[in-house]
């Protein structure tokens, strides 16, 4: 497997509330009424109550939010 398929695969695993919460510094009501909004990255329902974000997905989310924050737009 090259370094980029590698990479990627292991940025794709599915993260809990729990981590969710602690790698965007947002809360649970927060993360779900941006959501509805379509500006945060939809949850995966894991069965019964359970449900994760792609891990990748929520990276790209703090990614976009640090280049807001600095000024950098694109």
């Amino acid at each position: 497997m090259n370094q980029l398929k590698q990479s990627q695969s292991l940025s794709d695993r599915v993260i809990r509330e729990d981590e969710c919460r602690k790698l965007t510094g947002v809360c649970r009501t927060t993360r779900y009424e941006l959501e509805k909004k379509g500006r945060f990255p939809s949850r995966l329902n894991l069965g019964g109550r359970s449900v994760g974000w792609l891990l990748s997905e929520v990276m790209e989310w703090v990614k976009s939010r640090d280049r807001i924050n600095s000024g950098k737009a694109a």
